[in-house]
């Protein structure tokens, strides 16, 4: 992929987390069916899911049950989840185990990284990031995933017409994510009521946004398309 290189500073801390056995055992044991190890090399996706299908990339899916439910409501579709917290990508292991569904596959390392080194061009129909780490102290913006060379790179991998669905619970963060995205030239906001009926900007609750709601945080909802090539 062309293009200037993705910035080093990391978009998130790696904190000690508190893992179950159950979700131990799922990383150790169903890794290999539902995940795929990192690599600097392009991915096939119709080699990874066995079927040509429209793909969505869900970045940082915390405790997976969104995109299990998406998944699992959407069976035409197949998702690729991107998270790097050992206990998320352990829940959702065992989450996907008892749905026995084949339309997930997970990547478990920086999206910033998988996006630069895994994913082909013009490959998603989708791209989810819903509640990101808002990084709400200023010096600390810089760390805030939605910046100009990510927004850049997500673009790449978009199809014409693809959508970039964004979500936070953070006021100055949906100022911010509204900023970066009027300087992208491939990206054009997307009314979210003219998506009432597109199954792919379908989007259920988090445990991240009903903490918010329960703190009195207002939820925003930003969606963008990719510009045709006549447009």
């Amino acid at each position: 992929m062309n293009g200037p290189p993705l910035r080093k500073i990391r978009s998130f801390v790696r904190r000690p987390g508190r893992i179950t056995a159950a979700q131990r055992r799922a990383l150790e044991t169903l890794w290999p069916r539902f995940g795929i190890d990192f690599r600097e090399r392009r991915l096939d996706l119709a080699e990874v899911f066995g079927r040509r299908a429209p793909c969505v990339l869900d970045i940082g899916f915390g405790d997976g049950e969104a995109l299990l439910t998406t998944a699992i409501n959407n069976p035409g579709i197949d998702y690729l989840g991107v998270e790097v917290h050992d206990p998320g990508v352990g829940h959702l292991l065992v989450l996907l185990e008892r749905a026995a569904l084949g339309n997930v596959r997970i990547v478990k390392r920086d999206a910033v990284e998988v996006v630069a080194h895994m994913l082909e061009a013009e490959s998603f129909d989708a791209v989810n990031l819903f509640f990101p780490d808002p990084w709400p102290k200023k010096r600390h913006h810089k760390r805030r995933l939605i910046q100009p060379q990510f927004v850049a790179a997500l673009g790449a991998i978009l199809k014409p017409r693809g959508l970039l669905h964004l979500a936070t619970d953070w006021a100055d963060y949906a100022a911010h994510m509204r900023i970066v995205l009027a300087e992208s030239v491939e990206l054009a906001p997307e009314p979210v009521e003219n998506l009432s009926g597109d199954i792919l900007a379908f989007r259920p609750p988090t445990k991240f946004e009903r903490r918010g709601r329960s703190l009195g945080n207002d939820v925003v909802d930003l969606c963008y398309r990719k510009r045709s090539a006549a447009s």
